[in-house]
């Protein structure tokens, strides 16, 4: 039975992912940072799902602290003994005016979105080379290619970022490890909640779809790659935007 890491496991995409991974037999190690009762609550649907039981580690923990990410690779490996996909989903945005904008807020946007996954790929890629086998998908965004917001520009560098680490990653391990990311555009998620009614009819307007994506039409593509069924696909990034207009 395989098992696949999931950050940012209990919401939004991470959650969407956790479940199709769920359905397909794996067993779950997903992290999260605070909501201990949402994480709890979430388990407990997980383990049950189609009255087949199923393995689910919850893990608590900060992508910012090399400490955390060190223990939950260690809790992970003591209870499953192997990972055979890392899923590195978690991420934050902290949206202010170019002007506001602090070198501590630039730092903590890079540390989880980007160094945590750094740091995750190397802590369970070093094992999957052991082994032989294994697969590592980054969740990047199109603010990573060509999407740019200057309000998010500290978002958007780490995304970049991102899909610089998926490449050298997929260089380093070769024919051992698939390394691919995944660019979404506009997702329903909480971190796109707050958005203004306004704001959000005039990004649909600029998809060709004309909507923003469910969490499970990405989660589906994570799958995906994940499977036996991309074993030719190494080093690419995939876009999931709904097909954007561009001028």
């Amino acid at each position: 039975m395989k098992t696949v890491l999931i950050t940012g496991g209990t919401r939004g995409i991470g959650k969407a992912t956790a479940q199709i991974f769920r359905k397909q037999g794996y067993n779950l190690v997903l992290v999260y940072q605070k909501n201990k009762e949402e994480a709890k609550k979430f388990e407990e649907e997980l383990v049950s799902i189609d009255g087949e039981l199923r393995e689910v580690l919850m893990l608590q923990g900060d992508l910012s602290k090399e400490e955390d990410i060190i223990r939950i690779v260690r809790e992970a490996y003591q209870k499953f003994g192997v990972i055979d996909c890392l899923v590195n989903n978690a991420g934050i945005a902290i949206d202010t005016f170019f002007c506001d904008k602090t070198k501590e807020n630039f730092i903590k946007t890079l540390d989880v979105n980007l160094i945590g996954p750094f740091l995750l790929s190397r802590e369970v890629g070093n094992r999957m080379q052991e082994e032989g086998h294994g697969v590592i998908i980054n969740v990047a965004s199109t603010n990573g290619i060509d999407t740019n917001y200057p309000i998010s520009l500290d978002y958007d560098a780490s995304k970049a970022g991102l899909i610089s680490l998926t490449h050298n990653l997929a260089n380093y391990y070769g024919k051992t490890i698939r390394v691919n990311a995944v660019a979404p555009g506009w997702v329903k998620t909480d971190m796109n909640a707050t958005l203004d009614k306004e704001f959000i009819e005039e990004e649909e307007s600029h998809i060709l779809l004309g909507r923003f994506a469910d969490p499970s039409e990405i989660a589906n593509v994570i799958y995906f790659l994940a499977s036996d069924e991309a074993s030719y696909i190494q080093d690419s990034v995939i876009r999931v935007d709904g097909g954007v207009k561009r001028s």
